[in-house]
């Protein structure tokens, strides 16, 4: 499994309730782009429509249409289950990571809800206390 893409932003401003493998629907050109590691999934996310999900803003470069609406593979019952999740609430579905396995683009997807600031904020504190540990049991 080669990763191609990673969205550090997600983990950061989203917490990830769950996670869900697509495939993607990709020209000659754009499998070409994504060998090559020419795609960007920041700010890119994924929408439900008409019982299919598309990824919107996922940047492939070196292609006519650098970020078109790319539909994702996906069975029917994950389809169904993400349309009434993400109608609750604060809930969003969210691009992670591009990979290709078994010679596939795949994209990781994740159904989210944002954090609030003071979310950053705890989990800042978090980091700096285990550093602190870290260091003290090392000495």
């Amino acid at each position: 499994m080669k990763q191609i893409a990673f969205n550090r932003r997600a983990l950061v401003e989203y917490d990830i309730l769950e996670k869900y493998e697509a495939g993607i629907v990709l020209t000659g050109e754009e499998i070409k782009a994504i060998r090559q590691n020419r795609a960007n999934l920041a700010g890119a996310f994924c929408r439900v429509s008409n019982s299919e999900a598309w990824v919107l803003n996922m940047h492939i470069a070196n292609t006519k249409e650098p970020e078109r609406s790319r539909k994702l593979l996906l069975h029917k019952n994950e389809i169904r289950s993400l349309i009434g999740k993400t109608q609750q609430k604060g809930l969003t579905l969210i691009a992670l990571s591009l990979y290709i396995k078994k010679n596939h683009a795949k994209l990781e997807i994740g159904l989210a809800r944002g954090k609030k600031l003071y979310d950053h904020r705890e989990e800042l504190k978090k980091r700096d206390i285990n550093r602190q540990t870290e260091r003290e049991l090392k000495d």
